[in-house]
C-alpha cells in the first residue's frame, strides 16, 4: 500500500526516532532487517527493531552517555549497525562514523578528533586493532556490536541491551538542528574533516526522496554501499520511513543474491553496475560466434531505438532542444526499430533481467560519474537507472532524475527547497544558462559545518549559505543539473587546453580490454593514461595465458601486438565519444601493475579512486611516458 500517511507525518518529525515510532504502529510485523549470510540468518520486525533500538539507546544512558555526547561507530554493514546508529542518536548524543577495514591511525584520530567518550566497535578484532592507543584516549565505554566475551569493563551487543531493558531514553530534547553524526570524509588527505550532519538534514533528504519515489511497504531493497557513508545511510532512512526491508548483500554473493531476493530497489555506485555489466558482457562472450553475433546485431538496433526514442522525448543530452524536424525524424526511425527492439528484448534483454532478479523498479546510481555506455545498456535491457548528485556536506543528495525527466547522463532536477548558482570560477559570478561554472548549493541538506574547523567551514559556505561544491557543471533551461568534471581534476595542457579527466575515463573503459584508468598529463603537450587492463578479456581473446596475474604479464602486454591493440582501443572509444576533439587523444599509455583496490589504497571505500595516491605511488610511470 501507498505511504501517503508517512508522507505527511515525517514532515512533523523531529528526529530520526520518530520514523520508527512510526513504523512499530504502521507495520509492527514487516521485516525491516534481513541478512541472509548471519549464521544463523537475521530476520527483524519494525516492531523488534524499534525495541532493539530503544533498549541500545538506554543501555548507553545507563552507562552515562548523554545528550549531545559523541559516540564512535566503527563498524561495517550489517542490522547491528542500523540498530547501533540510530540507539546512539534516540538519546540526542551523535555518532562518528568510519569502516573497521579503514587504517588504524585515521580510526584514531577520528576517535579522538571527534571528541568520543564512548565507542561501539565491529568485534574483538576492530578493538585489537585500536590497542594500546585506545587506552590514552578519553573514552569511558566500549560497546561491540558481536556476541563474544568481552574484557573486564567492555560490554558485547546482547549485554548492552540488557542494561537498557525496561529503561527509558530520557525523553531528550532533540531538534531539527541537534548534531546526528559526523561522516568523515574519505581519508584522501592526511587530515579527513568531521561533516557535522543533523536530524534535520537527514529529514529533509527523506522528505525529498517522497517527491521522486513512493515505495510500498514489505518492498525488498538490496544493500551492499558501506552504511556508514551519506549516501547509503540516508537511502536506507528513506526506505525505512516507506516501510521496505532491507536485504545486506555483499561483492562475494551479490549475483545469487541478485537472483534469490528479486530485488524492487538498489543503490549503487558505479563501479558496481560496471562488475555487473563486464558479467553479461563475459556470457555474451562465452557464446557461439552465431549468437553472439546476434547479440551484437540486437543491441546495434537496440541503441538506435534508444537514442531516436529520448529525441522524441527530449532526453537526449545531446540534442536537449530538438527542433520539430529532429522529431519526426526520430520518431519514424524509432517506429521502425520498434519490433526489433522488443524482439531483442524477448530472445536476449529479458535474460539478462531476470539474471538481476526480474523485479527491478529502479536502480539508483551516484557516488560518480556513470559512464554512457552503462546508461546506454541498462536501458537497452529495460533496467532503470536514477542518476543522482550530491555529496557528503550535502547529506548527500541535491539533484536527481526523476522517472518523468530521466535524462541519461544528467544528474537530475534539484530537490525541492534547494537552490543552484553555476558561476565563474575567478569572478564568482552567475554564468548564463547551458555555460559550464562551479556548482554553488543552498538549501535544507547542507551541513552545520566541519567540526572544530571553522576556516575549512568558512571556505566552504559563504555568508549567504552557498555551499562550494567544488565540482564543474552546467543547467539546462529546465533545471537539468549536468556535471562535467572537478575543479581540482581538471588537466591543463602546455597549449592551455582544460581537459575534464572522466569524459574521457568513461569513453575508454568502453572497450572490453580495459578494465579501470587514470588520464594523467597535466603541463604536459598531450594526454596519457595509466591502463589496468581487463585479464579476462585477454584470456578468453588467446593474448595471454589461463589465470594469469598482471605482474606476471606485464612484459607480454608491453608486446607489439597488445600494445597496437589497446592503441586502436583507445582511438576508437575516445574519438568515438561526443564532444570529441582533436585535444581529447590519447598520445600515451601504460600498463599498471595492479588493479585500484580499497585494500591497496587506492579506492576510496565507496570506489572511487584516490588520484592523488595514483600520481604519487606511479609518478615515476608517469614521468617516463611522457619523456621516453
Amino acid at each position: 500500500m501507498p505511504n501517503s500517511v508517512q508522507t505527511s507525518q515525517v514532515q512533523q518529525f523531529n528526529s530520526l526516532w520518530q520514523i520508527w515510532e512510526q513504523g512499530a504502529k504502521s507495520h509492527p510485523d514487516a521485516i525491516a532487517l534481513y541478512d541472509p549470510h548471519a549464521k544463523p540468518p537475521i530476520r527483524i520486525s519494525y516492531k523488534d527493531t524499534f525495541e532493539q533500538i530503544n533498549q541500545f539507546g538506554a543501555g548507553l544512558r545507563s552507562l552515562g552517555v548523554n545528550f549531545g555526547d559523541k559516540v564512535a561507530l566503527i563498524s561495517d554493514n550489517s542490522p547491528r549497525w542500523l540498530i547501533a546508529d540510530q540507539g546512539i542518536l534516540a538519546i540526542g548524543a551523535a555518532n562518528a562514523t568510519r569502516s573497521s577495514q579503514a587504517e588504524r591511525s585515521e580510526l584514531l584520530y577520528i576517535i579522538e578528533h571527534s571528541d568520543s567518550v564512548a565507542i561501539v566497535v565491529e568485534n574483538l578484532a576492530t578493538l585489537k586493532k585500536l590497542e594500546p592507543e585506545l587506552h590514552s584516549l578519553p573514552v569511558k565505554q566500549i560497546i561491540l556490536l558481536s556476541d563474544e566475551t568481552p574484557p573486564e569493563g567492555v560490554y558485547n551487543f546482547q549485554q548492552l541491551l540488557d542494561k537498557g531493558h525496561n529503561k527509558d531514553l530520557g525523553n531528550p530534547s532533540i531538534k531539527r538542528d541537534t548534531l546526528a553524526t559526523l561522516i568523515y570524509t574519505s581519508g584522501t588527505t592526511a587530515r579527513p574533516k568531521g561533516v557535522m550532519l543533523t536530524h534535520g538534514n537527514f529529514l529533509y533528504e527523506v522528505e525529498a526522496a517522497q517527491t521522486v519515489l513512493q515505495l510500498e511497504v514489505n518492498e525488498r531493497v538490496l544493500s551492499i554501499l558501506p552504511t556508514w557513508h551519506s549516501y547509503e545511510r540516508t537511502f536506507e532512512y528513506f526506505i525505512f520511513s516507506q516501510g521496505c526491508t532491507q536485504i545486506y548483500t555483499n561483492l562475494r554473493t551479490i549475483k545469487k543474491d541478485l537472483k534469490e531476493h528479486k530485488p524492487h530497489y538498489m543503490v549503487a555506485v558505479p563501479r558496481l553496475w560496471e562488475s555487473i555489466y563486464e558479467g553479461v558482457q563475459k556470457n555474451f562472450r562465452d557464446q557461439t560466434e552465431s549468437k553472439q553475433r546476434l547479440v551484437k546485431f540486437f543491441l546495434k538496433i537496440s541503441q538506435k531505438y534508444i537514442t531516436a526514442k529520448r529525441i522524441v522525448q527530449g532526453l537526449n543530452l545531446e540534442n536537449l532542444y530538438p527542433s520539430l524536424g529532429d522529431k519526426l525524424k526520430a520518431s519514424l526511425v524509432a517506429l521502425i526499430l520498434w519490433a526489433f527492439h522488443q524482439l531483442g528484448h524477448k530472445l536476449i534483454y529479458q535474460k539478462v533481467r531476470e539474471a538481476t532478479g526480474g523485479n527491478f523498479k529502479y536502480i539508483v546510481s551516484g557516488g560518480g560519474s556513470i559512464a554512457e555506455h552503462l546508461e546506454d545498456f541498462y536501458e537497452i535491457v529495460g533496467i532503470e537507472i536514477l542518476g543522482g548528485y550530491g555529496l557528503t556536506e550535502t547529506s548527500p543528495i541535491t539533484h536527481v532524475r526523476r522517472p518523468h525527466r530521466n535524462i541519461r547522463g544528467g544528474d537530475g532536477q534539484p530537490l525541492p527547497q534547494t537552490e543552484t548558482r553555476i558561476v565563474d570560477m575567478s569572478t564568482r559570478a552567475d554564468v548564463p544558462i547551458g555555460q559550464q561554472g562551479l556548482v554553488l548549493i543552498r538549501g535544507p541538506q547542507v551541513m552545520q559545518g566541519y567540526y572544530k574547523n571553522p576556516e575549512a567551514t568558512a571556505k566552504a559556505i559563504d555568508p549567504q549559505g552557498w555551499f562550494d561544491t567544488g565540482d564543474l557543471g552546467y543547467v539546462s533551461k529546465w533545471d537539468d543539473l549536468i556535471i562535467t568534471g572537478r575543479a581540482k581534476d581538471t588537466i591543463v595542457l602546455t597549449n592551455g587546453e582544460n581537459i575534464e579527466p572522466q569524459p574521457i575515463e568513461d569513453a575508454c573503459i568502453r572497450s572490453p580490454y580495459i578494465d579501470q584508468v587514470v588520464l594523467v598529463g597535466q603541463d604536459q603537450k598531450q594526454l596519457g593514461v595509466l591502463i589496468v587492463p581487463n585479464l579476462s578479456v585477454l584470456e578468453t581473446a588467446g593474448l595471454i595465458p589461463p589465470d594469469s596475474t598482471l605482474a606476471s604479464v606485464l612484459p607480454e602486454l608491453n608486446q607489439p601486438k597488445i600494445r597496437n591493440l589497446y592503441r586502436e582501443e583507445l582511438t576508437r572509444e575516445v574519438q568515438n565519444r561526443p564532444g570529441y576533439s582533436i585535444n581529447d587523444r590519447i598520445g600515451v599509455f601504460e600498463f599498471l601493475p595492479e588493479p585500484f583496490t580499497i585494500e591497496n589504497g587506492f579506492l576510496t571505500q565507496t570506489f572511487k579512486i584516490r588520484r592523488n595516491i595514483v600520481f604519487e605511488r606511479y609518478q615515476d610511470i608517469i614521468v617516463k611516458m611522457f619523456t621516453s
